[in-house]
């Protein structure tokens, strides 16, 4: 798996939602899901919150677009 930068949200269990950008995953091809380290789990405090959704950061997209273009 290439870890790459995400944006993401999850949901709680008191249904607010928490935004995050750039979080460093993977995602997992054949199951489609993305993979955050339990570390960062623990320090943004997500532990009881599940992932709803995720695109990787256009940050990361722009910077490939680059590398090729060059």
């Amino acid at each position: 798996m290439d870890v790459s930068r995400f944006d993401a949200t999850f949901r709680l269990p008191d249904t607010t939602e928490r935004l995050c950008f750039g979080i460093p995953a993977s995602l997992c091809e054949p199951c489609q899901q993305l993979y955050v380290d339990p570390e960062l789990i623990a320090l943004f405090d997500l532990g009881s919150g599940r992932c709803v959704f995720a695109i990787e950061s256009d940050r990361v997209l722009q910077q490939q677009a680059r590398s090729t273009a060059e």
